[in-house]
Formats: structure tokens, sequence, C-alpha cells
């Protein structure tokens, strides 16, 4: 018995080890196959092909082979460009994939009233979507694009949250005017008008004002396109000449409602900090000037800013319709003590379709409003000086805080905020006695109905309106010992409000004629801007008390007001055809014609056509297919105008000008001011431009990318000039009789450098080349000016023939004589300098992102070279002289040759290179899907802006650009006091349910 049960049991065992053995070697089968293209048969190098446990990579015949292992039923085949496939496996051994091309080859590229795909595009576009953007405590829309793409530079004008922003789309055009692009915000072209009016407060000098497209939350936007060429940018026709950008907001998606919800805590911190004199140094170098004290002002002023963001977004669809509302939240402070933003934001985009969806109802609405409290920190500021110029001047031997006698008991002392003279403020003492706040309302938003006639033809119809209200006030106390304020207190107020409506209506055809595709677009558009203000100005207050000067101005002994209004209209009629043949040559043709009030009768209307072609070689059968996945090359040719000068410049209208108030009382005094005289033959300023471009693709777009050369020519400059006197206006409006060249090149490069499993890594990289020269200008136009004591009338830049815009022009520095006084070996005048431009020659961009399953780092650097910097800092602050004088400067002026009288005159003394490369952006985050509590998906991140900059400036920051304009006439590249740039890290999650 127990032999036989022995023997069963052996026999059993056996027998498991045999059904064991089998299984294993069956699932340890080999799998042998091969990918290839479905559309030309063609062998995919590189492909993936993915099972539980194992993975494998087709070699240069497309061919593969994997082991696939126990429980592995199926395997997953990937190829960039096209769209993943997973297959059932069977008995064979041997399994052959076809892969589609997928959406890569197809994203859809937004243009002018309307959309087309990317690889038929025929002008210069390139588009960045969200998973693209620049991360972190974002205040405005450029920062999500600042350095991303190639041509278009993006600069902070200063580190102030909610400060102004330039973009420059290929170059500088303009002499005077709007250099920005046209921003349009889902079909809705905005005002180029400043909701927040700049501030001029007396003695302090000119507070710029703040970016109108704060607005805007981030968390909303979900692609923006760049029309770059004026073959992409003629359709909005007057208002493409810097070119256009195009942002479009998230929509709701078809299916069950989501709610998302989004919140970051963002520290901010100076980058660099000037290396100024400790008290302990400044004492032992300038013992005369020693107060006993030791404070460091920069500690005094600079702060840890944090800043808290919060995002809620629920949207869905049902059936026909979609919907998404969005609010949002942003609480900034900056890094200087009193000085933040705060933001409300409330978003709606809805869509409706009817009749069998022949008829769709759309609408999108967005509410904000913005709250910023401002630093008294101007860009003019003169002897007295402003914030940022007491904390560089002032003596750091001076104490914060001094004992004085009591008023009321002379045997007593008191502690009081220690203020040295009402020339030399102190910085805690501007803090204390000065209040500044802005305001703005905004409302921007849309309805449209788009009606399918018959197949192929439809017609939309939109009405947008944008609408900002805004309000802004700089209070100081009459506590403040400051001259022109010392006893009085001052006020300055403004209000303006903006209101910008439009209506268009189009129609498009779209339809198949053999080998041909047709679409064709024919509108008219009509948009009107109107703007009121007013500003006053109080002083001889009877109360040092803040708060009751800026909200009761009985208090004030004499008021000065302004008040303006203006109106403007714009007309326009524009077409476009779009040719599709044989899906080889694509060919783009439009015309606007846009009609103006803020020109003469003789030239209202401007017209403003464009062509480009295209041909896409990868179609052509003498183009390799194993070399090219896409090749095809662009040619584009097109007028733009240029209109941004001030409201009625030809009707003459006038506007109230200053009237005075005393002690409350009636009017005393007042007058009418016109705002300028006609001139019934200013015309459009326009911009020709010729581009042609390389689209190509390798190893099935592995590496993919783009080539461009552009040339620019801007004519018909628009310019207010000053007129011979005696006349009504001190000045003119008229076309300048020269031309702004600008010629470049541009490389956009995105390469699939790693793509195995779970692992991916993709580099994207752009650079930019741009040549700037003014042609056949017989005038001369200073601009620059530059401020500080002993520098009244002074300036560094000037306008001419065969320079770059706002070309340096100053004294060649040489160094010292024996008495310490400057050296000009060239003699002591102003003159040009070779190759020394404010504008950079050279802009770029690096991206390196990796992922491995739910994690994915970002890295991006940026950079800016062959510019140069003036700093107007050094010159007003930095001296020997400044010095003598007892006040602060930096470690290496007491050691200097420079005499302490020698004239801090404008000269390469102070100018300097501006090139730069900074790691700009570091995020890196994880996401999860966790599966409980209705939530789909988790992301938890942490990112880091402006980490780390490289450069020889000597400043706080290369990345600058204080509006130093003469008669409205601007300048680039120059420093002063300008509110530094910050360190940001930022953590956060974003859930969704």
């Amino acid at each position: 018995m127990n032999f036989k049960l022995n023997t069963l049991m052996k026999n059993g065992l056996l027998m498991m080890v045999a059904l064991l053995l089998g299984s294993f070697v069956y699932a340890q089968r080999t799998v042998k196959g091969k990918v290839t293209d479905a559309a030309n048969g063609e062998a995919l190098i590189g492909a993936n092909v993915v099972t539980r446990g194992a993975n494998s990579v087709t070699d240069v015949d497309g061919m593969y082979s994997i082991n696939v292992p126990a429980g592995s039923s199926d395997i997953t085949v990937s190829y960039t460009g096209f769209d993943s496939q997973t297959i059932a496996l069977g008995t064979s051994n041997v399994v052959d994939v076809m892969l589609k091309a997928g959406k890569l080859l197809e994203d859809v590229v937004v243009v002018g009233y309307g959309s087309v795909k990317k690889s038929d595009a025929t002008g210069a576009v390139s588009a960045i979507t969200a998973k693209d953007f620049n991360k972190g405590v974002i205040t405005s829309p450029e920062q999500l694009m600042q350095g991303r793409v190639a041509g278009v530079q993006v600069s902070n004008n200063s580190g102030e949250p909610g400060g102004g922003i330039n973009v420059r789309i290929r170059g500088t055009s303009s002499m005077r005017n709007g250099n920005n692009p046209l921003f349009v915000i889902d079909g809705v072209p905005l005002s180029a008008a400043t909701d927040d009016p700049a501030s001029n407060a007396e003695g302090f000098g000119r507070i710029a004002a703040r970016n109108p497209l704060t607005f805007m939350n981030p968390d909303d936007i979900a692609s923006i396109d760049i029309l770059k060429d004026a073959s992409a940018t003629a359709i909005y026709g007057s208002r493409g000449a810097n070119g256009v950008v195009l942002i479009t907001t998230k929509k709701g998606k078809e299916g069950k409602g989501t709610l998302e919800y989004g919140y970051s805590l963002g520290a901010s911190t100076i980058t660099k900090k000037y290396d100024l004199l400790s008290a302990s140094e400044y004492a032992t170098a300038n013992p005369k000037q020693d107060k006993k004290g030791s404070t460091d002002w920069q500690d005094e002023v600079f702060q840890t800013g944090l800043a808290h963001n919060h995002s809620l977004a629920f949207g869905g669809g049902m059936g026909s319709g979609s919907y998404r509302f969005s609010l949002g939240y942003l609480n900034q402070d900056g890094i200087i003590k009193n000085s933040g933003i705060k933001r409300y934001t409330a978003r709606l985009n809805a869509e409706q379709k009817l009749l069998n969806d022949r008829l769709t109802l759309a609408t999108s609405l967005t509410l904000a409003n913005t709250e910023d409290r401002t630093s008294p920190i101007s860009e003019n500021a003169g002897f007295v000086g402003d914030l940022l110029s007491a904390v560089l001047k002032t003596n750091p031997t001076q104490p914060i805080n001094v004992e004085v006698p009591d008023p009321k008991d002379a045997t007593k002392k008191i502690t009081v905020l220690n203020q040295p003279g009402e020339t030399e403020p102190t910085p805690t003492a501007i803090l204390k006695y000065y209040d500044g706040s802005a305001s703005t309302l905004r409302g921007l938003g849309s309805i449209s109905a788009g009606l399918k006639l018959m197949e192929g033809l439809t017609f939309k119809t939109v009405l947008g309106f944008d609408r900002a209200l805004s309000s802004r006030s700089e209070a100081f106390s009459g506590d403040l010992l400051m001259q022109s304020v010392t006893g009085k207190g001052r006020l300055y107020s403004s209000t303006n409000n903006n209101d910008n409506k439009l209506m268009e209506n189009y129609f498009t055809y779209d339809k198949k004629f053999g080998n041909i595709g047709f679409t064709g677009l024919l509108g008219y558009s009509y948009q009107n801007f109107s703007s009121a203000g007013r500003q006053a100005n109080a002083t001889e207050f009877t109360t040092p008390d803040l708060n009751l000067m800026l909200n009761n101005s009985s208090y004030a002994g004499k008021t000065v007001t302004n008040s303006y209004a203006a109106y403007d209209e714009l007309q326009s009629y524009f077409g476009r055809i779009n040719l599709n043949i044989s899906e080889k040559y694509l060919v783009t043709a439009s015309l606007r014609r846009d009609g103006s009030t803020k020109f003469g009768p003789n030239n209202k209307y401007g017209n403003f056509p464009s062509f480009a072609a295209k041909w896409r070689l990868i179609q052509e059968d003498f183009i390799p297919k194993g070399v090219f996945s896409d090749l095809g090359l662009r040619l584009g040719w097109g007028v733009t105008g240029n209109q941004e000068i001030p409201h009625n410049v030809y009707d003459q209208r006038n506007r109230l000008g200053d009237k005075y108030y005393d002690s409350g009382a009636a009017l005393q005094g007042g007058s009418i001011t016109t705002i300028a005289t006609g001139n019934p033959d200013l015309k459009w300023e326009s911009t020709s431009a010729t581009n042609i471009g390389l689209d190509f693709g390798f190893a099935n777009n592995r590496i993919s990318g783009s080539v461009e050369l552009y040339n620019k020519n801007t004519t018909g400059l628009l310019m207010r000039v000053r007129t011979a006197q005696p006349a009504p206006s001190p000045f003119n409006w008229t076309n300048l009789d020269a031309n702004v060249i600008n010629k470049g090149v541009e490389l956009q490069l995105n390469i699939v450098a790693v793509d195995k499993g779970d692992f991916k890594w993709n580099v994207a990289g752009n650079v930019a080349y741009n040549k700037n020269t003014v042609e056949n200008f017989k005038d001369l136009i200073n601009t620059g000016e530059i401020n500080g004591q002993g520098l009244t009338g002074a300036f560094a830049q000037r306008i001419a023939e065969g320079q770059p815009l706002y070309a340096f022009f100053l004294r060649p520095f040489g160094g010292y004589d024996a008495d310490g006084n400057s050296l000009y070996p060239q003699g002591d005048v102003q003159q040009f300098l070779d190759g020394k431009s404010p504008l950079p020659s050279l802009t770029g961009g690096l991206t390196n992102t990796f992922s491995y399953k739910g994690l994915d780092l970002n890295i991006f650097f940026n950079g800016v070279f062959g510019n140069y910097i003036y700093s107007n800092t050094a010159n007003a602050f930095f001296t020997k002289g400044s010095f003598s004088n007892g006040r602060n400067v930096t470690k290496d002026v007491p050691a200097s040759l420079e005499g302490k009288f020698n004239a801090p005159d404008v000269s390469t003394r102070f100018l300097e290179k501006g090139d730069f490369a900074r790691l700009a952006n570091l995020s890196l985050a994880y996401n999860i899907k966790p599966g409980f509590a209705g939530i789909s998906n988790l992301r938890i991140f942490v990112s880091g802006q402006n980490i780390l900059t490289f450069t020889k400036y000597s400043g706080q920051d290369p990345e600058v650009n204080v509006n130093k304009g003469i008669d409205g006439v601007p300048s680039a590249g120059i420093d002063y006091n300008a509110y530094p740039r910050a360190k940001t890290w930022t953590v956060g999650a974003n859930v969704s349910f």
C-alpha cells in the first residue's frame, strides 16, 4: 500500500513538473516579426516592442525578436509619429505589425479666422501647447512662451509682479510706435492701449504702467500660436506688422463632467544684490561720513515674497454641446516690501450645436479683477531719487532710528525714524510714508453663431467686447522728509476706462475639386476703441495720514486735474484663398483693406496683400523616403501695417486741460489743450516682408524642425515732430521718409533622443539671428535719457542712418589722467560705436524633457547675445564724486583712480556686454493615477524659475529695459533702478476628479 502510494505520488509529481515545464517553455516562446509603415510598407527602425517584463527594439530592417514571459498575452508596438498598436498573441510565433501615421504629423495650428494642419501651413507659424509652457509663478501669457520660439524675444522690463513685458517678433521695426505684436484671445483682437496709465510722481519721477495682459489666468490657456511672417499676419492687416499672437483657451470635452483643482506655493528671493560697502568698510574708507550706525539697506527693503495660486475648473460635454467654467486666484508678494499683485479670475467657455449640427452657438467670457501694490520705483528719478536709489546711495552707517528730545518733555528722549535731509530720504522712511496701488476690472468676451448654409459653405458672425476700468494712486505723507513733499504731502491719482467692441462676419467655403482642395474666406470686420480718463495731483494736505489722504480729497488744499476722452474706429474687408493641389502644392493668398479714423482723408484706407506657397517635396518620387520623413519648401511675401499712434491725431479734437482748485473751492483757472495739428496726408506705417522656409524631418520625424530666412522693410514711419512756432500745436504727426530693415535667420529643431519603453528623452532647441538697420534717414533723433546728479539733459542713444535703432551714442572712455579726470582719446564728444547695439543679434532656447513612467523632468535654458547695456545706475551712483559726498557705492569705487571732482559724463565707461545664458525653468513632476475617491489623476510638482544666470554684466540682471525715452521716442537696453528679478521655487499639485 505504501509502495503504491509512493509510486503514485512520484508519478503525479513528475507529471506536474512536466506540465509546468511545458507551460514555462510555451510562455517563454520567442515572438518575431517586422514593423512597417502602413502607408508605404517601409521598415521602421527603432520601433519599441513591449510586453510585460520584456521589451525589444527593431533593427535596420524593421525586425524584432522578443521573449514573451508567462502571463503575457499581448505586445505593444510604438514609434514616434505613429499611433501605437496592442496586438493579442495567438499560437503563431511570427507577428508582423503595420503602424499608421499618428496625430503628431497632423498637428493643427491656429491662423487668422481658422486653423490648418501643421503640414499644410504656408507661412511661418509656431505653436506651443500647455506641455511646452514655462512653469512656476506666471502672471501673464507672455511669460509662458519666453525663449520657446525661434525669433520671438520676450523680456521683462522689471522683476515686479505684474510689471511690463516687451515682446519682439523678428526684431524691432518701428522708431516710435508699438513694437509689441497684436494679441488675439479666442478670436478677439485686443487693443494696444494700456489699461493702467503710468504715474508721474513729482520728485520721484515716472512710475511705469502695469502689464495689461495680467488679467489672463495662465491655467486657462490651452495653446499659443505665433504668426511671424507677413504672409501669415497680413490677414490682420493694419495691426500685424509686429506679428500676431493667437491665444486659445481651454474648452470642455465631450463626456461626463470633470473637476480639476490646482494649488501651488511659490517663494521668491532676489537673485543678486549690489556689492555695496558695508558699514565698517564705509567708515574705514570715508571716516568723515561715519554716522556710527550699521545698516544693510538692501536687507531693509528686500524680502522673500510668497505666492499662492489656486485654480478650479469644471467642464464636460453632453451630446452636441460642451462647457468649461473656471475660477482662479493669485496672491503674489514682490521681493520688495509692500509690493505685489492679487488677481481674481472667472472664465466660461460654452458651445452648443443645434439643427442637426448645422448651427453652432458659442460663447467665451473672462472676468478679472487685478489689484496691484506698487513700489515707488521710477524710470527717470532725478537727484533726489526713488526707493531703489535710496537703497543704493544711503550711507550704511546711518541708523534706521535715532533718539531725539521728546517735544512734550525735554528731559526725556524718544526714538523716531531717521531722516537725514530732504534730498536724502532713507529707504525705510520712503516705505513708511508711501502708499501706492492700482486696480483693474476687466471683462473680455464674445458670442458667435456659425451656420452651415450648404455642403462646404458656412457663415459665422462674432460679437466681441473688451472693457477695462482701472484706477491708480500714489500718496506721499507730509511726514516724509523730501523735497516738494515735506509738510504738504502729495497725492497722484488717475482713472482710465478703455472700451473695445468688435463685430465680424465672414463666409468660409471648403470644397474638393478632383485633386484640388479649395478653401475660401471672405469677411468684414468693424472695431471701435474708446477711452476716457482723469488725472489729479493734490497737495497741501492738512493731515499726514496716508489712509485719509487716499480716501478723502477734502484734506487737500490744492488740486490740479486733467481729463481726456478719445474714440477711434477700424473698418476692414478681408479675403483669403487656400489651394491644395495633389497634397504637393499649397498656395495661400490674402488681401485685407483697413480704414482707420486715426488717419487723414487722403490716406484713411490701406491695402495689405500677401502670397505664400509650399511645395511638399516629401510627396515627390525623387526624394528618398528612407532619408526624409518630412520635407517642404515655403515661400511667402506680404505687407502689414501699424497704426499704433495716439487717438485723434488728425481730427484736432480738444481735450480738457488743467483745472486748478484751491482749498476745495470753485474752479480758479483752466485751459483747453489741442492734441495735435491735423495732417491730411498721414498714412499707414507699413512693413513688407519676404520669408523662405524649409520644413524637414528625418528618421520618421525623430528629428524634425524648420529653417527660416526673412527680410522685413518698414517704411512710412509714423513720427511726432515739433512744429515751427507760433502754431496751434507744438507738434504734428508725419510719415518719415526712411526704412527700418530687419534681416534674419531662424532654426527650430526637435529631437526624440530616446524612446524606449517607459523612458523617453526629447530635445527642443531654437536659435535666431537678426540684424537691424536704419536706412535712407536724413535726420537725427536723440533718445535714451540719462538721469542723476549732474546729468540733466544727458542722453545715450541716437537714431541715425546706417545704425541700428536706438544705437548707443557715447564718448569712448580711456581711463583717468593724473588728477583722476576722465580721458577721452577720440575727443570729448559723443559718437556712434561700431558693433555696440542695445538690440540682440542672437537669441535662443534649449529644452530637455525626460520622462520615466509617471515621472517627468523638464530643463530649459534660454540666452540672449550680441547686445550691450548702458548702466544709468552706475553712472548716477557708483562714482568717486558720489562717494565723497557721503553716499554709498560699490566696493570697487573707493580704490579706483577716479578723482572726486570728475564729471560723470555719459561714456563707454558705463557700457557693458548684455550677453547671458540662463537656466530659466526647471520642473520635476510625478503623475499618479490613484483610482480611489473619484480621483482620476494626481500630479505633484516642484519648479524653479530664473535659477542660474551666466553673464559678465555687473548689474543685478542683464534682462532689463527701463523706458528712457525722450519726447515719446523709445529707448532700449538701459538699466536704471530696475525692480530686481527674482529666483522663484514653487511646489504644488493638480488633481482631477
